[in-house]
């Protein structure tokens, strides 16, 4: 039976990495049964002859929250004020949320897929200059130093150290592999977010 999270890669198409290693292997959903779920989904956009414009900017705000694992309320509100802000809103909403402290844990390598980092952080494992904060959405901000608690010690993160020596850390964040703490040297460069361009369907999703 194909797990939920490997349903949702297929119907957006493209691996979002919600399952850790499994998505780096050859048992990843998107190697063996690429094809949207759903046995008439292939045949009815056929039949359509493609994908709506309003189609692709609701597949894409879907992909979007899957990535990040964000509920569709705090995702409206992640739009709101990133539209308010002054400059690129794409721009605003991808700092948004790489910035959030569940998504930092991940890209530190500390945890495979952001889920887990999501329950390292709600299980109280990660500090913040030295105070635990528990809250997945919590915006980290620069020169902030992140460490992970006493289950650095436990079994679960034993082969960590191992692991990290081949993983390299974007260029925003400093990791020290050998204490397991961190640093938050700037946000996310134009160029350190991608191709924005799939972040405009998804605001123009939200202002039609």
């Amino acid at each position: 039976m194909i797990d939920p999270k490997c349903k949702k890669c297929r119907r957006a198409g493209q691996k979002l990495f919600l399952k850790g290693e499994r998505c780096f292997g050859p048992k990843c959903a998107m190697v063996k049964r690429p094809d949207p779920p759903g046995i008439h989904t292939r045949s009815r956009r056929k039949g359509r002859g493609g994908m709506s414009e309003f189609g692709k900017q609701l597949a894409e705000k879907q992909r979007v929250k899957r990535i990040y694992g964000i509920l569709e309320r705090q995702f409206s509100k992640y739009i709101k004020e990133s539209t308010a802000a002054i400059g690129d809103t794409r721009e605003i909403l991808l700092r948004k949320l790489e910035m959030r402290l569940d998504n930092v844990v991940f890209r530190l390598g500390w945890a495979k897929s952001r889920n887990m980092a999501r329950q390292l952080v709600n299980h109280g494992h990660i500090f913040i200059n030295g105070k635990r904060v528990d809250i997945p959405s919590y915006r980290v901000k620069k020169d902030q130093i992140l460490t992970l608690g006493s289950i650095k010690e436990s079994n679960l993160m034993k082969d960590l150290p191992a692991a990290l020596k081949k993983y390299e850390t974007p260029i925003w964040l400093s990791l020290d592999k050998e204490k397991l703490e961190a640093k938050v040297l700037s946000e996310p460069s134009v160029e350190e977010l991608g191709d924005l361009n799939p972040i405009g369907l998804v605001v123009e999703f939200y202002s039609r």
